[in-house]
């Protein structure tokens, strides 16, 4: 299996559309991010297209902490090695950082693997060494003093571990926060989605609020015409599912 820069940035246009102003630049050692033209959805949402993410962004403001659970997937596989992570995190859309932290779900030479990680881009992502399981209760954060210092938890309260993390990032945007399920990425672009099925996230908050008071940007990950990953209505402002569709 390639290396994989997993948790990759992706470029939102959704407000920057409204506004009538450009994308900022994604970083070079991103892939690139297919995006579809943005259209006022019910609710106050926005909808659009990712060539890798699925799941929700809020954007236009300061943000400084996320927090959302999930049970971790069980992967389908073919014999074809495909990728998959489930994530909380903040920045990577419209910005050029990303501070997250998350599992992973993978086939690896047909077998599934299954991970937990963080990163705060541009350095690589690092793996915690902790066992996670399909069907484990994940619940992940990640908060900053907007200063440039962050704490990065994940916890799985089935297996009863817990890693918090202390970072600093100066060049931090804070400008979006996101719960996000992702194809992967590796220095060649955009890595095939592995079949989780679904996934769903629950308890989804930003600055301390639910997650739909912001009117976030709901993302579909599709390629060309192909649509990869699904994303559900929110629920109660704080919870939602997302649905493989296609690798």
């Amino acid at each position: 299996m390639p290396e994989a820069r997993r948790r990759s940035l992706a470029v939102s246009t959704a407000l920057l559309t409204l506004l009538g102003t450009a994308a900022p630049a994604v970083a070079a050692t991103a892939p690139t991010v297919l995006q579809a033209p943005i259209a006022h959805h019910g609710g106050g949402l926005l909808r659009s297209t990712s060539g890798n993410w699925a799941g929700y962004a809020a954007t236009g403001g300061k943000f400084t902490s996320v927090r959302a659970s999930w049970v971790q997937p069980s992967v389908s596989c073919n014999g074809t090695d495909t990728w998959s992570s489930f994530w909380v995190g903040l920045d990577g859309d419209g910005s050029n950082s990303v501070e997250q932290t998350g599992t992973e779900a993978d086939c690896s030479g047909g077998s599934p693997v299954y991970s937990a990680w963080y990163e705060m881009y541009p350095q690589y992502p690092s793996d915690f060494s902790s066992t996670v399981r399909p069907g484990d209760h994940f619940t992940a954060s990640v908060t900053t003093n907007g200063s440039g210092s962050f704490t990065l938890t994940l916890s799985d309260t089935t297996a009863g571990w817990s890693h918090t993390v202390n970072k600093s990032l100066k060049s931090a945007a804070l400008a979006s926060a996101e719960v996000i399920a992702e194809a992967p990425s590796s220095s060649s672009g955009v890595l095939p989605l592995a079949n989780f099925r679904t996934v769903s996230f629950t308890g989804s908050t930003v600055n301390g609020q639910s997650l739909g008071s912001f009117g976030p940007d709901a993302i579909t990950m599709a390629s060309g015409s192909t649509t990869k990953a699904t994303t559900s209505g929110l629920s109660g402002g704080s919870a939602f599912s997302v649905t493989w569709k296609h690798s």
